[in-house]
Protein backbone atom coordinates (compact mmCIF):
# COMPACT_ATOMS: atom_id res chain seq x y z
CA UNK A 1 0.00 0.00 0.00
CA UNK A 2 3.02 2.08 0.71
CA UNK A 3 1.35 3.72 3.85
CA UNK A 4 2.98 3.90 7.21
CA UNK A 5 0.91 2.94 10.52
CA UNK A 6 1.50 5.11 14.27
CA UNK A 7 3.31 1.82 14.73
CA UNK A 8 6.47 2.62 12.34
CA UNK A 9 6.97 5.54 13.78
CA UNK A 10 9.07 6.92 16.83
CA UNK A 11 6.59 8.95 18.72
CA UNK A 12 8.23 9.87 21.52
CA UNK A 13 8.28 13.72 22.23
CA UNK A 14 7.03 14.10 19.20
CA UNK A 15 4.03 16.89 18.14
CA UNK A 16 1.59 14.40 16.53
CA UNK A 17 -1.37 16.00 14.82
CA UNK A 18 -4.09 13.50 14.29
CA UNK A 19 -7.32 14.41 11.46
CA UNK A 20 -10.07 12.77 13.66
CA UNK A 21 -13.50 12.67 13.03
CA UNK A 22 -15.28 13.69 15.86
CA UNK A 23 -18.80 14.88 13.40
CA UNK A 24 -20.84 13.26 15.88
CA UNK A 25 -24.67 14.44 16.27
CA UNK A 26 -25.78 16.34 19.15
CA UNK A 27 -29.33 17.14 20.20
CA UNK A 28 -30.31 20.94 21.25
CA UNK A 29 -28.86 21.18 24.24
CA UNK A 30 -25.70 19.97 22.67
CA UNK A 31 -25.49 16.42 24.23
CA UNK A 32 -23.62 13.88 22.00
CA UNK A 33 -26.13 11.41 21.28
CA UNK A 34 -24.19 8.98 19.35
CA UNK A 35 -20.39 8.96 20.13
CA UNK A 36 -19.59 5.70 17.89
CA UNK A 37 -16.75 8.05 15.89
CA UNK A 38 -15.35 9.33 19.11
CA UNK A 39 -14.48 5.44 20.65
CA UNK A 40 -13.17 4.36 17.36
CA UNK A 41 -10.45 6.75 17.44
CA UNK A 42 -9.69 5.45 21.06
CA UNK A 43 -6.79 3.39 20.07
CA UNK A 44 -5.09 5.65 18.07
CA UNK A 45 -5.38 8.48 20.55
CA UNK A 46 -4.22 6.41 23.53
CA UNK A 47 -1.40 4.47 21.43
CA UNK A 48 0.03 8.15 20.60
CA UNK A 49 -0.44 8.81 24.37
CA UNK A 50 1.53 5.84 25.26
CA UNK A 51 4.13 5.99 22.94
CA UNK A 52 4.80 9.43 24.52
CA UNK A 53 3.95 11.86 22.11
CA UNK A 54 2.00 14.67 22.11
CA UNK A 55 -1.36 14.27 20.77
CA UNK A 56 -3.22 16.77 18.89
CA UNK A 57 -6.56 16.17 17.72
CA UNK A 58 -8.40 18.23 14.51
CA UNK A 59 -11.61 17.39 13.56
CA UNK A 60 -14.79 19.03 11.70
CA UNK A 61 -18.30 19.31 13.00
CA UNK A 62 -21.19 20.29 10.99
CA UNK A 63 -21.45 22.81 8.62
CA UNK A 64 -20.49 26.52 9.96
CA UNK A 65 -19.72 27.94 6.62
CA UNK A 66 -16.40 29.23 7.45
CA UNK A 67 -18.01 31.34 10.20
CA UNK A 68 -17.15 30.68 14.51
CA UNK A 69 -20.37 29.34 15.37
CA UNK A 70 -20.81 28.14 19.38
CA UNK A 71 -23.51 25.98 17.85
CA UNK A 72 -20.76 23.74 16.07
CA UNK A 73 -17.82 24.04 18.81
CA UNK A 74 -16.23 20.67 20.18
CA UNK A 75 -15.95 21.73 23.21
CA UNK A 76 -18.79 18.97 24.17
CA UNK A 77 -16.66 16.20 22.18
CA UNK A 78 -13.53 17.46 24.26
CA UNK A 79 -15.63 16.78 27.72
CA UNK A 80 -16.80 13.40 26.25
CA UNK A 81 -13.38 12.40 25.06
CA UNK A 82 -12.20 12.97 28.24
CA UNK A 83 -14.79 10.73 30.11
CA UNK A 84 -13.75 8.14 27.88
CA UNK A 85 -10.04 8.19 28.28
CA UNK A 86 -10.33 8.32 31.70
CA UNK A 87 -7.91 11.65 31.56
CA UNK A 88 -7.78 15.08 31.00
CA UNK A 89 -8.51 16.48 27.39
CA UNK A 90 -7.25 19.84 27.18
CA UNK A 91 -9.59 22.01 24.56
CA UNK A 92 -8.02 24.74 22.36
CA UNK A 93 -10.48 27.25 21.20
CA UNK A 94 -9.04 27.87 18.01
CA UNK A 95 -7.14 25.74 15.57
CA UNK A 96 -4.46 27.68 14.48
CA UNK A 97 -2.41 30.98 15.81
CA UNK A 98 0.03 32.12 18.49
CA UNK A 99 -2.62 30.83 21.28
CA UNK A 100 -2.72 27.35 19.70
CA UNK A 101 1.32 27.35 19.59
CA UNK A 102 1.89 28.69 22.97
CA UNK A 103 -0.84 25.38 24.17
CA UNK A 104 1.23 22.72 22.34
CA UNK A 105 4.49 23.98 23.09
CA UNK A 106 3.49 23.29 26.87
CA UNK A 107 1.95 19.97 26.64
CA UNK A 108 3.51 17.44 28.30
CA UNK A 109 4.70 13.67 26.88
CA UNK A 110 1.65 11.88 26.35
CA UNK A 111 -0.79 14.95 27.05
CA UNK A 112 -3.97 15.25 24.55
CA UNK A 113 -5.29 18.37 23.14
CA UNK A 114 -8.55 19.03 20.75
CA UNK A 115 -8.08 22.04 18.50
CA UNK A 116 -11.97 23.93 17.92
CA UNK A 117 -13.63 23.22 14.57
CA UNK A 118 -11.37 23.50 11.23
CA UNK A 119 -14.41 24.74 9.51
CA UNK A 120 -14.83 27.70 11.35
CA UNK A 121 -12.32 28.50 8.87
CA UNK A 122 -13.41 28.53 5.16
CA UNK A 123 -9.44 28.01 3.90
CA UNK A 124 -10.29 24.40 5.14
CA UNK A 125 -12.55 22.96 2.56
CA UNK A 126 -10.81 25.20 0.14
CA UNK A 127 -7.42 23.85 0.70
CA UNK A 128 -5.58 26.94 0.99
CA UNK A 129 -2.32 26.69 0.94
CA UNK A 130 -1.44 29.00 3.99
CA UNK A 131 -4.49 27.32 6.68
CA UNK A 132 -2.38 24.25 5.13
CA UNK A 133 1.11 25.36 6.27
CA UNK A 134 -0.90 27.19 9.47
CA UNK A 135 -1.65 23.81 10.46
CA UNK A 136 1.54 21.72 9.53
CA UNK A 137 3.31 24.08 11.75
CA UNK A 138 1.79 22.78 14.75
CA UNK A 139 3.35 19.04 14.08
CA UNK A 140 6.13 16.49 13.40
CA UNK A 141 4.11 13.89 12.64
CA UNK A 142 0.67 13.81 10.55
CA UNK A 143 -1.40 11.22 11.45
CA UNK A 144 -5.13 10.72 9.24
CA UNK A 145 -7.91 8.69 11.41
CA UNK A 146 -10.51 10.21 9.23
CA UNK A 147 -11.25 7.69 6.94
CA UNK A 148 -14.82 9.47 6.53
CA UNK A 149 -13.22 12.18 5.07
CA UNK A 150 -10.89 10.97 3.15
CA UNK A 151 -12.63 11.82 -0.12
CA UNK A 152 -12.33 15.18 0.07
CA UNK A 153 -9.14 16.90 -0.51
CA UNK A 154 -9.25 19.72 2.48
CA UNK A 155 -6.13 21.13 4.14
CA UNK A 156 -6.78 18.97 7.17
CA UNK A 157 -6.41 15.69 4.80
CA UNK A 158 -4.69 16.48 1.64
CA UNK A 159 -2.97 20.14 2.01
CA UNK A 160 -1.05 20.41 4.99
CA UNK A 161 0.58 16.64 4.19
CA UNK A 162 2.55 18.24 1.60
CA UNK A 163 4.20 20.19 4.28
CA UNK A 164 4.69 17.51 7.27
CA UNK A 165 7.69 14.89 6.28
CA UNK A 166 6.51 11.97 8.25
CA UNK A 167 2.86 11.13 7.70
CA UNK A 168 1.16 7.34 8.65
CA UNK A 169 -2.26 6.00 8.85
CA UNK A 170 -4.04 5.66 12.50
CA UNK A 171 -5.64 2.23 13.28
CA UNK A 172 -9.01 2.95 12.33
CA UNK A 173 -7.45 4.30 8.89
CA UNK A 174 -5.70 1.34 8.22
CA UNK A 175 -8.72 -1.07 8.93
CA UNK A 176 -11.34 0.53 6.58
CA UNK A 177 -8.30 0.28 3.95
CA UNK A 178 -7.57 -2.69 4.40
CA UNK A 179 -10.98 -4.36 4.71
CA UNK A 180 -11.97 -2.67 1.25
CA UNK A 181 -8.98 -3.60 -0.72
CA UNK A 182 -9.86 -7.05 0.94
CA UNK A 183 -12.92 -6.78 -1.45
CA UNK A 184 -11.94 -4.95 -4.11
CA UNK A 185 -8.43 -6.42 -5.52
CA UNK A 186 -8.52 -9.69 -3.75
CA UNK A 187 -12.14 -11.12 -3.02
CA UNK A 188 -13.36 -14.59 -2.38
CA UNK A 189 -16.15 -16.11 -4.75
CA UNK A 190 -18.79 -16.14 -4.49
CA UNK A 191 -18.97 -12.44 -3.84
CA UNK A 192 -22.29 -10.77 -3.62
CA UNK A 193 -22.68 -6.74 -4.09
CA UNK A 194 -26.14 -5.63 -2.08
CA UNK A 195 -27.47 -2.00 -2.73
CA UNK A 196 -29.80 -0.04 -1.63
CA UNK A 197 -31.06 3.28 -0.82
CA UNK A 198 -33.18 6.07 -2.51
CA UNK A 199 -31.26 6.39 -6.23
CA UNK A 200 -29.86 4.60 -8.98
CA UNK A 201 -27.53 8.02 -9.87
CA UNK A 202 -25.86 7.86 -6.90
CA UNK A 203 -24.69 4.46 -7.17
CA UNK A 204 -23.82 4.50 -10.80
CA UNK A 205 -19.74 4.09 -10.34
CA UNK A 206 -20.36 1.50 -7.75
CA UNK A 207 -22.61 -0.83 -10.08
CA UNK A 208 -20.51 -0.11 -13.21
CA UNK A 209 -16.82 -1.06 -10.54
CA UNK A 210 -18.82 -3.56 -9.21
CA UNK A 211 -19.43 -5.49 -12.48
CA UNK A 212 -16.32 -6.43 -13.18
CA UNK A 213 -15.85 -7.82 -9.69
CA UNK A 214 -18.94 -9.40 -8.32
CA UNK A 215 -21.04 -13.18 -9.02
CA UNK A 216 -23.75 -11.51 -7.69
CA UNK A 217 -25.59 -7.62 -7.44
CA UNK A 218 -28.66 -7.92 -5.48
CA UNK A 219 -30.90 -4.47 -5.99
CA UNK A 220 -33.26 -3.34 -3.61
CA UNK A 221 -34.37 -0.09 -2.05
CA UNK A 222 -35.98 3.16 -3.96
CA UNK A 223 -33.33 2.47 -6.24
CA UNK A 224 -35.01 -0.37 -7.82
CA UNK A 225 -38.16 0.56 -9.14
CA UNK A 226 -36.00 2.56 -11.74
CA UNK A 227 -34.76 -0.57 -12.42
CA UNK A 228 -37.74 -2.58 -12.71
CA UNK A 229 -39.87 -0.10 -14.79
CA UNK A 230 -36.86 -0.25 -17.27
CA UNK A 231 -37.74 -3.83 -17.33
CA UNK A 232 -41.61 -2.73 -18.20
CA UNK A 233 -43.21 -3.22 -15.01
CA UNK A 234 -46.19 -0.70 -13.79
CA UNK A 235 -44.64 0.56 -10.07
CA UNK A 236 -47.20 2.64 -8.97
CA UNK A 237 -46.36 5.67 -7.36
CA UNK A 238 -43.12 4.33 -5.97
CA UNK A 239 -39.80 5.88 -6.31
CA UNK A 240 -38.20 6.79 -10.34
CA UNK A 241 -35.35 8.25 -11.91
CA UNK A 242 -37.45 8.87 -15.20
CA UNK A 243 -33.87 9.81 -16.40
CA UNK A 244 -32.18 6.76 -15.60
CA UNK A 245 -34.55 4.08 -16.86
CA UNK A 246 -32.65 3.86 -20.38
CA UNK A 247 -29.55 3.85 -18.59
CA UNK A 248 -30.75 1.07 -15.82
CA UNK A 249 -32.11 -0.91 -19.03
CA UNK A 250 -28.32 -0.91 -20.10
CA UNK A 251 -26.75 -2.09 -16.82
CA UNK A 252 -28.87 -5.26 -16.92
CA UNK A 253 -28.42 -5.94 -20.48
CA UNK A 254 -24.62 -5.53 -19.35
CA UNK A 255 -25.00 -7.96 -16.23
CA UNK A 256 -25.97 -10.76 -18.45
CA UNK A 257 -23.49 -13.56 -18.66
CA UNK A 258 -21.74 -11.67 -16.80
CA UNK A 259 -23.77 -11.80 -13.35
CA UNK A 260 -26.34 -12.73 -11.54
CA UNK A 261 -28.46 -9.44 -11.64
CA UNK A 262 -31.40 -10.00 -8.97
CA UNK A 263 -34.43 -7.30 -8.25
CA UNK A 264 -37.14 -7.06 -6.04
CA UNK A 265 -40.04 -10.28 -6.98
CA UNK A 266 -41.98 -8.56 -4.17
CA UNK A 267 -42.77 -5.50 -2.33
CA UNK A 268 -44.58 -3.91 0.58
CA UNK A 269 -46.42 -1.61 -0.63
CA UNK A 270 -48.79 1.07 0.62
CA UNK A 271 -51.44 3.79 -0.43
CA UNK A 272 -48.90 6.31 0.82
CA UNK A 273 -45.64 6.53 3.13
CA UNK A 274 -47.59 5.85 6.46
CA UNK A 275 -47.76 3.27 9.10
CA UNK A 276 -51.49 3.94 9.13
CA UNK A 277 -52.15 3.33 5.69
CA UNK A 278 -53.20 0.03 4.10
CA UNK A 279 -50.82 -2.26 2.69
CA UNK A 280 -50.11 -5.30 1.42
CA UNK A 281 -47.72 -7.72 -0.12
CA UNK A 282 -47.62 -7.59 -4.16
CA UNK A 283 -45.59 -8.75 -6.71
CA UNK A 284 -44.10 -6.99 -9.62
CA UNK A 285 -46.92 -7.35 -11.76
CA UNK A 286 -49.93 -6.57 -9.31
CA UNK A 287 -48.62 -3.54 -8.11
CA UNK A 288 -51.46 -0.99 -7.58
CA UNK A 289 -51.07 2.25 -9.51
CA UNK A 290 -52.40 4.63 -6.90
CA UNK A 291 -49.71 2.38 -4.23
CA UNK A 292 -46.17 2.82 -3.51
CA UNK A 293 -43.68 0.10 -2.70
CA UNK A 294 -41.90 0.85 0.26
CA UNK A 295 -39.43 -2.44 1.44
CA UNK A 296 -38.39 -5.54 -0.52
CA UNK A 297 -41.46 -8.39 0.16
CA UNK A 298 -40.78 -11.85 2.34
CA UNK A 299 -40.13 -13.72 -0.95
CA UNK A 300 -37.34 -11.54 -1.62
CA UNK A 301 -35.47 -11.20 1.40
CA UNK A 302 -36.04 -15.14 1.51
CA UNK A 303 -34.19 -15.27 -3.08
CA UNK A 304 -32.13 -12.29 -1.59
CA UNK A 305 -30.97 -14.38 1.79
CA UNK A 306 -30.32 -17.76 0.17
CA UNK A 307 -27.29 -15.99 -2.11
CA UNK A 308 -26.04 -14.54 1.00
CA UNK A 309 -25.55 -17.69 2.49
CA UNK A 310 -23.63 -19.24 -0.57
CA UNK A 311 -21.36 -15.82 -0.38
CA UNK A 312 -17.71 -16.00 0.55
CA UNK A 313 -17.29 -11.89 0.42
CA UNK A 314 -20.24 -9.55 0.32
CA UNK A 315 -20.73 -5.84 0.65
CA UNK A 316 -23.36 -4.18 1.47
CA UNK A 317 -24.40 -0.19 0.85
CA UNK A 318 -27.83 1.12 0.92
CA UNK A 319 -31.46 0.02 2.99
CA UNK A 320 -33.92 -2.53 1.24
CA UNK A 321 -36.56 0.10 2.14
CA UNK A 322 -38.00 2.90 4.44
CA UNK A 323 -36.12 1.04 7.49
CA UNK A 324 -36.84 3.52 10.24
CA UNK A 325 -41.00 3.11 9.82
CA UNK A 326 -41.46 -0.38 11.35
CA UNK A 327 -44.32 -1.83 8.70
CA UNK A 328 -41.30 -1.35 6.26
CA UNK A 329 -38.20 -2.41 7.86
CA UNK A 330 -38.46 -6.11 7.81
CA UNK A 331 -36.66 -6.56 4.37
CA UNK A 332 -33.50 -4.70 5.16
CA UNK A 333 -33.07 -6.19 9.12
CA UNK A 334 -34.01 -9.49 6.83
CA UNK A 335 -31.24 -9.11 4.99
CA UNK A 336 -29.17 -7.85 7.74
CA UNK A 337 -29.30 -11.10 9.49
CA UNK A 338 -28.75 -12.90 6.77
CA UNK A 339 -25.40 -11.14 6.50
CA UNK A 340 -24.89 -12.03 10.17
CA UNK A 341 -25.64 -15.79 9.87
CA UNK A 342 -23.50 -16.09 6.77
CA UNK A 343 -19.87 -17.35 7.19
CA UNK A 344 -18.46 -14.25 4.22
CA UNK A 345 -16.13 -11.78 4.93
CA UNK A 346 -18.67 -8.84 5.16
CA UNK A 347 -18.56 -5.10 4.84
CA UNK A 348 -21.49 -3.01 5.62
CA UNK A 349 -21.01 0.80 4.56
CA UNK A 350 -23.45 3.95 4.54
CA UNK A 351 -24.93 5.80 6.87
CA UNK A 352 -28.26 4.35 6.82
CA UNK A 353 -27.04 0.70 6.81
CA UNK A 354 -24.82 1.07 9.25
CA UNK A 355 -28.10 2.01 11.45
CA UNK A 356 -29.55 -0.92 10.09
CA UNK A 357 -27.41 -3.46 11.74
CA UNK A 358 -27.34 -1.60 14.91
CA UNK A 359 -30.73 -1.70 14.90
CA UNK A 360 -31.06 -5.49 14.11
CA UNK A 361 -28.51 -6.13 16.80
CA UNK A 362 -26.06 -7.79 14.43
CA UNK A 363 -22.94 -5.24 14.18
CA UNK A 364 -21.27 -7.42 16.30
CA UNK A 365 -21.17 -10.42 13.89
CA UNK A 366 -20.52 -8.29 10.69
CA UNK A 367 -16.59 -8.19 10.18
CA UNK A 368 -15.91 -4.76 8.94
CA UNK A 369 -18.32 -1.49 9.39
CA UNK A 370 -17.38 1.36 7.41
CA UNK A 371 -17.18 4.83 9.14
CA UNK A 372 -17.15 6.63 6.16
CA UNK A 373 -20.15 6.97 4.22
CA UNK A 374 -19.16 8.93 1.14
CA UNK A 375 -16.02 7.73 1.54
CA UNK A 376 -16.66 3.98 1.24
CA UNK A 377 -18.76 4.44 -1.57
CA UNK A 378 -16.10 6.54 -4.07
CA UNK A 379 -13.61 3.72 -2.81
CA UNK A 380 -15.92 1.01 -4.12
CA UNK A 381 -16.45 2.93 -6.93
CA UNK A 382 -12.57 2.11 -7.53
CA UNK A 383 -11.50 5.86 -7.42
CA UNK A 384 -8.10 7.36 -5.22
CA UNK A 385 -9.38 8.95 -2.20
CA UNK A 386 -6.95 12.09 -1.54
CA UNK A 387 -6.67 11.49 1.94
CA UNK A 388 -5.42 8.29 1.44
CA UNK A 389 -3.69 8.79 -1.50
CA UNK A 390 -1.82 11.76 0.73
CA UNK A 391 -0.65 9.03 2.71
CA UNK A 392 1.46 6.97 0.41
CA UNK A 393 4.99 8.07 0.32
CA UNK A 394 8.01 6.28 -2.02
Amino acid sequence: MGIRTIEQIELKGKRVFIRVDFNVPQDEKHHITDDTRILLSLPTIRFVSENGGKAILASHLGRPKGKKDPKFSLAPVAERLSQLLERKVVFATDCIGEDVQKQIGGMEEGGVLLLENLRFYSEEEKNEESFSKALASLCDVYVNDAFGTAHRAHASTEGMTRFVKIVAAGFLMMKEVESLERALINPQNPYVAILGGAKVSDKIGVIQNLLNKVTTLLIGGGMAYTFLKAEGFQIGKSLVEEDQVEFSLNLIEKAKGKVKFLLPSDHIAAEQMDIQAKRGIVKNDQIPSSWVCLDIGPETVKIFSEEIQSAKTIVWNGPMGVFEMEPFSQGTFGIAKAIANSSAFSIVGGGDSVAAVNKAGVAEKINHISTGGGASLEFLEGKKLPGIEALRRE
